[in-house]
């Protein structure tokens, strides 16, 4: 599924632009999979129907993690990216010691729905499930068949020390890589997708094995302007709700 040649030959070429992407290092990796069998893919993607755990910082975005229980090419492209092989490149393109989450927690197929968007933020630190397992990269990749700019719905990057940002385009068959801290703040913006269309991505997770944990352990910290008030005093108390509420019960999304 995936075109291994390819990304293995240019794999210099993808580490230099990975490293120095600013505001943090990202890439965009065109043709990743064979073009033939992605769009065979994308025409067998079912409507998704669970919905996201980010609730009021998210609209319409539907998530399925084991998406690879469906068969055939999905199965296909989760063997390719879970493979030895996969993971030895992305550690030389991205200088990272890291492995992809076989479970694919957080991950697997996503879909944005009518008017969908998710609000800037920086992912959880340390798996919720593997306390010693420290979320480094994301990696997502876009399945958006003939997208135009007119849609909307890129990929938001900002660091918040610098405040520098960027926009990444989100066309089929691109794999975009982004580094992982409490700096990269990541969304986008209401999408505006032609009927029966949807802003769709495969999203795997790499993480970093730590003999303990290195920084304190947090959830998503969402980044909310002061002109909707009431979704940012929940954004402001949205950690430590978070923290109470993992001291009773486990994150179920790892079960979607």
């Amino acid at each position: 599924m995936i075109n291994f040649e390819y990304i293995e030959t240019s794999k210099d070429k993808f580490r230099e632009q990975f490293l120095n992407a600013k505001p943090f290092p990202h890439i965009g990796v065109d043709g990743f999979c064979d073009e033939n069998k992605l769009v065979e893919l994308y025409q067998s993607i079912p409507e998704i129907e669970t919905p996201s755990a980010d609730y009021v910082f998210a609209k319409n975005k539907f998530e399925k993690s084991k998406f690879w229980q469906m068969g055939g090419l999905f199965k296909e492209l989760y063997d390719d990216l879970t493979s030895p092989r996969f993971q030895d490149w992305i550690r030389y393109v991205t200088n990272e010691d890291v492995f992809i989450d076989a479970e694919f927690y957080g991950g697997g197929i996503h879909q944005g729905k009518a008017g969908s968007f998710l609000d800037m933020h920086a992912d959880f630190n340390y798996h919720p499930l593997k306390e010693t397992w420290f979320r480094n990269l994301n990696l997502l990749l876009y399945i958006n068949k003939d997208w135009e700019k007119a849609y909307g719905g890129e990929l938001k990057l900002e660091h918040s020390e610098t405040g520098e940002k960027t926009k990444v385009d989100i066309p089929f068959n691109r794999l975009t890589i982004m580094l992982c801290r409490g700096y990269t703040l990541h969304g986008y913006d209401p999408i505006n997708f032609p009927e029966g269309k949807y802003r769709t991505s495969i999203a795997a997770y790499a993480y970093t094995l730590h003999e303990h944990q290195m920084e304190s352990a947090r959830t998503t910290v969402w980044k909310v302007e002061k002109n909707n008030p009431i979704k940012y005093l929940i954004s402001k108390i949205w950690v430590p709700a978070v923290k109470i509420k993992s001291k009773f019960s486990k994150s179920k999304t790892a079960k979607h």
